[in-house]
């Protein structure tokens, strides 16, 4: 597989709507009462969208995304990272940064990392989120080239069932994050399937990518198909007729039932990942429900 940014996987076009539960379908004491349940969570966002600002300008772009309406962020490690541009945050240890972030008023609830960086330096990106107060570290890629087989998949899928059970050990939940890719098909079966049957549900959680509702997935369908699964969730929205992401709340995602399922899927964790300029928009609404 070719490199392809996290930006240019949020900007794949749309291809249809999966089929889904109308939200008319769900009683409506259940589908009340687990909304104004869920949506209590904090607002999180996750940096990749603003890394340019945040290396710059660490605790004033913190601050700048607290005063948008966010309550807790999603990292992605510095040294995993370094050659996205994450480099001038590695000399910051564990307890520095979650003291940067806490000052500015947020939670420091969970970091992304890189395959290799977890396969040749495990036990120091553990004791990273240790010291920095986490409880969860997200794998966001395989790194499999575009070629990869099923078999690829698999092997790399009972690869990291093995560090999820040391992360567990330490008291850390791994996860995984799903791109577009993992919603391709070889020989007729979707990999995003079938690594779901591959993973130990004990020490593998799934962090879903809501914007793969552009090539016709969504959530709640995921939610509702392999409950209690997943840990968290990457929101983001789509318009159909300008083929672009947009806020959280002016796309073709529903919201409601998105927020009235993820109980049911296990989603303890939200992060807004989309362009700067919908952040603001996308607190806002989110915030409204």
């Amino acid at each position: 597989m070719s490199k392809i940014s996290r930006r240019e996987f949020l900007g794949k076009s749309a291809i249809g709507i999966g089929s889904a539960v109308l939200v008319s379908q769900i009683p409506y004491n259940l589908y009340a009462d687990e909304l104004s349940e869920r949506v209590k969570m904090p607002v999180g966002f996750q940096v990749w969208t603003v890394k340019d600002m945040l290396v710059k300008d660490f605790p004033g772009t913190l601050k700048m995304m607290a005063g948008l309406g966010y309550q807790c962020v999603e990292m992605c490690s510095p040294p995993g990272y370094e050659s996205s541009g994450f480099g001038p945050l590695i000399k910051l240890k564990g307890k520095e940064m979650k003291q940067i972030i806490n000052d500015a008023g947020l939670t420091f609830e969970s970091t992304h990392y890189g395959m290799d960086e977890l396969r040749n330096h495990l036990d120091e990106r553990i004791q990273f989120a240790l010291d920095s107060g986490q409880k969860q570290m997200i794998l966001s890629s395989f790194g499999l080239p575009e070629k990869a087989t099923m078999s690829d998949w698999i092997k790399s899928a009972d690869e990291l069932n093995q560090m999820g059970i040391k992360t567990k050990k330490a008291g850390i939940q791994l996860g995984y994050h799903n791109h577009h890719m993992e919603f391709a098909k070889i020989d007729g079966n979707i990999i995003y399937d079938a690594l779901m049957n591959q993973f130990d549900p004990e020490f593998i959680k799934m962090q879903f990518q809501v914007a793969v509702i552009s090539i016709g997935y969504k959530a709640s369908d995921y939610f509702k198909k392999y409950p209690g699964r997943f840990i968290s969730a990457h929101l983001a929205d789509w318009s159909e007729t300008e083929k672009k992401s947009v806020p959280v709340g002016k796309g073709i995602v529903d919201w409601k039932e998105f927020f009235a399922s993820i109980k049911t899927g296990g989603v303890k964790n939200i992060f807004v990942e989309m362009d700067f300029e919908t952040f603001k928009d996308s607190a806002t609404y989110i915030h409204t429900l």
